[in-house]
């Protein structure tokens, strides 16, 4: 996984609702979306972004975040091969909630 890049959640802003030049991209299911996810943040579960990959904002630079990485690193490798650059928020909502970072609860905007 060398080739991906990385950003701590220390590096982010606690809510993406209005930065323009960034997108956060949150590739967990809907249930763990509904129990805490940053505010702003763009939910679309690892299983669809293929087919989905046109509601991403490709000339913001992309973050995404999972629960722990995972995820993140999967679909990084995946949207690598197809030319789509992006970094992978380390450590996920579990860093993101352990660094003290506020979180939304239900289904907000997906």
């Amino acid at each position: 996984m060398g080739d991906i890049e990385t950003v701590a959640v220390t590096d982010l802003p606690d809510d993406f609702t209005d930065d323009g030049d960034r997108i956060l991209l949150d590739v967990r299911e809907d249930d763990e979306w509904e129990s805490g996810h940053v505010r702003g943040a763009l939910h679309i579960p690892l299983a669809e972004v293929p087919a989905r990959i046109d509601e991403i904002d490709l000339d913001r630079e992309l973050l995404v975040v999972c629960r722990t990485s995972g995820r993140s690193y999967r679909i990084m490798e995946y949207l690598l091969m197809r030319g789509i650059d992006g970094a992978v928020v380390t450590g996920g909502m579990v860093a993101w909630q352990g660094a003290g970072k506020p979180v939304e609860t239900g289904a907000g905007e997906q």
